[in-house]
């Protein structure tokens, strides 16, 4: 949804108006409130804004299911190391005896 100038408002006039305000984000604007001339806060209807979390969640989750892929190809191609030897030469980096 595009944001029109009319839907950037001042924090004063949010403050004075939020009633009417709250009317228009559930009709399905969406609003800008700035303070001291730059973007503050947006009001935005609260289904939406659920929908938008689930939009991230699912961008995560596919995020994740790409590490896993990455990671049975590596497997598969045989670019693996042990971990416990990695974690250790991790901790032994990390001593603050160890000096490099």
């Amino acid at each position: 949804m595009a944001i029109s100038s009319g839907d950037v408002i001042p924090l004063s006039q949010a403050r004075a108006n939020l009633s009417e305000l709250a009317d228009q984000v559930k009709a399905g604007a969406e609003k800008i409130v700035t303070k001291n001339g730059e973007s503050y806060v947006a009001i935005i209807d609260a289904k939406r804004l659920d929908y938008y979390h689930q939009l991230e969640r699912e961008r995560i989750h596919l995020l994740l299911i790409d590490e896993a892929s990455k990671g049975l190809a590596d497997v598969a191609a045989g670019n693996v190391e042990d971990a416990r030897a990695v974690l250790t030469a991790i901790k032994r980096r990390r001593s603050p005896r160890h000096t490099d």
